[in-house]
């Protein structure tokens, strides 16, 4: 491990770094190919044409496919994006040129298919798309369905790369002479999206029940047609001599309503219906009730009727319970999970309570029609509501704010009061992260503040004594070195104060590794960009600045222009030379870090590896959005978190602080009280924070 940190940024010796790549180890594959003197022209084509680089490129400027054992191929966004008409004609006469693909090649159907700019499935779509009813958009239980969402779209994209680079392996193994365009991943108008849609979408783990966003055709009965993404219904009448003999047809929603966000709450518009006789049921179900009868005539459903305004729960016989509706009427259900009630709205109007006792099981949106010509159309939130469930649900939300609020506090610490128990815990976090200074101050101004507010001068105000430190003097050495992008500095500091802590946390230090290299990478893209921008106003070395028909008087103002562009050309060249050697360090220790962990069976360490060396496929990463998230200062944080903890684990102290504890333990409550809709669905820790005023900034 001592190979990847204790000699310099590279990794290796004076000695090693000062005789070029030759002390370096090279790929492979690299052998056959001797790489060509740097180019003068700018500084990006030192970074694809640099010796060192060179070592792990193809022919072809691009990154071989195993350089190191457990490090991933990188493709050049500016080579995979540039795909335009002239080249797809080009691809073409090169097929003709080449002759016909093998019929046995897969590849075949990803340019043959037909094309089409989005899939018939409704399904399908669900995957790409993700709404957030705005009476939601506080919902715990949303914010995980949307990271959830993101994570699929990103192991998606995943897929669909290494799906591309497998077709791509193959055409090139069937036709030798076939170049292939790399394009964009993913599929538009006028590309292909067959062989794409063919792929599944990634299962994670503990997945959760997405929001209801359409009817589903799978969960309904016959006679009825769906429309609009399957978010319309229309009765079309019996299909069979079997469907004459039911007396509805009726489907349910996709997903069932979660009980985690507290209230649910949908609206169907009629859109066709007779004016006074409008045998449509609008109301929810459990996944066994039956669909070829009217919702709320059978076991576990429940329906607001709009022939005659009565309401069913699992019999055909209703209770009288408000107005009936047809054409152009809007009709909302809601549930409210928390006191198990559900409740009906006409034309944003709320009806009143239908149903007191929900079950306590997964029900669905459902409804049923009757009578051909019957039309409607549901929103589940994908456009504003009508009725102002907005406000219904910030009513929820002060209900149980304010039972927070008279909660009595005095007990939870013998001898706190609520203030004390605070400004404990605000210390105790700022000692243990290793801010003493900070606790000092803090300590203060608790006592001046205690002071001012004691109106007995015969009363002593003792102040707390914030002692010295050093472990925790230490450990802020160390974060302070990670938060500024100085690994080495850290790693020394580690080996110093805390020898053994990394035997203990071999991850930890990977991390720290990693984020090493990570950092080089930034160093050496700023000062490529740095060039480049000095570059781009048309001074070049080598060129020169001044006209060659101009008469030069070297005693007058052309003399300094000539001392100017020489000093000029002499700051490019050596930072140009800067830059070589940054690279060379970078591309060094990286393929040293790749060689240390190759044989490592875990899945996130080779993982960890590809994203990194990612970077390398990119002149300034920090620009590029598949990659600039890895060079976000954010990452510092996390390391320096993870090794503070794991620096206070190794000296037998908790590895978290008395409030992060109490947090998480309040989150984890929290959760458990939302699971059925409680009052955990209402609010969350995040929620309290954010509310809190940001104080002056000193």
């Amino acid at each position: 491990m001592a190979s990847l940190e204790q000699h310099g940024s590279s990794g290796f010796s004076d000695s090693e770094s000062s005789a070029g790549s030759s002390g370096r180890p090279h790929s492979r594959n690299a052998a056959a190919y001797t790489p060509e003197p740097p180019h003068r022209s700018g500084a990006s084509s030192h970074f694809y044409t640099h010796p060192s680089r060179t070592s792990i490129l193809s022919p072809s400027r691009g990154l071989l496919l195993d350089p190191v054992a457990g490090l991933a191929s990188a493709t050049s966004r500016r080579e995979t994006n540039n795909i335009n008409d002239s080249s797809l004609n080009d691809l073409a006469t090169m097929w003709k040129a080449s002759g016909t693909l093998p019929s046995f090649s897969r590849g075949f159907d990803m340019f043959m298919a037909p094309m089409c700019s989005e899939s018939s499935d409704p399904a399908a779509k669900d995957h790409d798309s993700f709404f957030v009813p705005s009476y939601l958009s506080e919902s715990t239980y949303v914010h995980k369905l949307e990271a959830a969402h993101r994570a699929r779209l990103q192991a998606r994209n995943e897929a669909l790369k290494e799906h591309s680079h497998e077709m791509a392996t193959e055409l090139a193994r069937n036709q030798p002479g076939l170049r292939i365009y790399p394009t964009s991943l993913s599929a538009g108008p006028g590309l292909p999206r067959t062989s794409l849609e063919r792929l599944s979408w990634p299962k994670l783990e503990d997945e959760l029940t997405p929001l209801p966003s359409r009817w589903n055709p799978g969960d309904s009965w016959g006679s009825i047609e769906f429309l609009e993404a399957a978010r319309s219904l229309k009765f079309v009448g019996p299909r069979s001599h079997q469907d004459r003999d039911h007396e509805a047809a009726a489907a349910r929603a996709d997903h069932p309503m979660p009980a985690e966000c507290g209230i649910y709450y949908y609206e169907v518009q009629i859109l066709c219906g007779k004016r006074d006789d409008a045998t449509i049921a609008v109301g929810f179900a459990t996944k066994d009730a039956t669909m070829s009868r009217p919702v709320g005539w059978e076991e576990n459903s429940w329906g607001y009727h709009g022939d005659d305004g009565r309401c069913f729960s699992g019999t055909n016989t209703g209770r009288p319970f408000g107005p009936t509706f047809s054409t152009g009427d809007i009709i909302g259900c809601g549930v409210n999970f928390r006191d198990h009630t559900a409740f009906f709205t006409k034309n944003g109007v709320k009806i009143g309570v239908a149903v007191n006792d929900v079950v306590r099981s997964k029900i669905f949106p459902a409804i049923s029609l009757k009578k051909p010509g019957e039309h409607i159309i549901v929103n589940f939130g994908q456009t504003p509501f009508v009725y102002d469930i907005d406000d219904m649900m910030r009513g929820q939300r002060r209900k149980i704010q304010d039972e927070i609020e008279k909660t009595d506090v005095s007990r939870l610490e013998s001898g706190l009061g609520e203030t004390d128990l605070i400004q404990a815990l605000v210390l105790q976090f700022l000692q243990h992260d290793g801010y003493v200074e900070t606790a000092r101050a803090f300590a203060e101004d608790i006592k001046l503040q205690k002071e001012a507010l004691n109106l007995d001068p015969n009363v002593t105000v003792d102040g707390i004594n914030i002692k010295d430190d050093e472990d925790a003097n230490n450990r802020q050495k160390i974060r302070k070195a990670i938060l500024e992008g100085n690994i080495d500095r850290a790693l020394k500091h580690t080996h110093v104060y805390y020898p053994r802590v990394f035997d203990e946390n071999a991850q930890v230090h990977f991390k720290l590794c990693c984020r090493k290299f990570i950092e080089m990478v930034r160093k050496t893209a700023q000062l490529r960009s740095a060039i480049d921008s000095k570059m781009s106003n048309g001074h070049r070395p080598g060129s020169s600045f001044i006209s060659q028909d101009m008469d030069v008087d070297v005693n007058g103002e052309d003399d300094m222009a000539w001392n100017e562009h020489t000093n000029f050309e002499a700051d490019m060249e050596n930072a140009q030379f800067e830059l070589l050697k940054l690279e060379e360090e970078m591309l060094s220790y990286g393929q040293t870090l790749g060689a240390t962990y190759a044989r490592n069976p875990r899945i996130e360490v080779s993982k960890a590896l590809e994203e990194i060396w990612a970077l390398v496929a990119y002149s300034n990463p920090v620009v590029e959005p598949t990659v600039s998230h890895l060079l976000d200062k954010k990452g510092r944080v996390a390391v320096a978190e993870e090794l503070n903890s794991a620096i206070l684990a190794s000296l037998g102290k908790s590895s978290q602080a008395s409030l992060e504890k109490l947090y998480a333990q309040t989150s984890v409550l929290l959760e458990d009280l939302r699971a059925d809709g409680g009052a955990g669905a209402f609010v969350s820790v995040q929620d309290v924070v954010g509310s809190i005023k940001a104080g002056p900034r000193l």
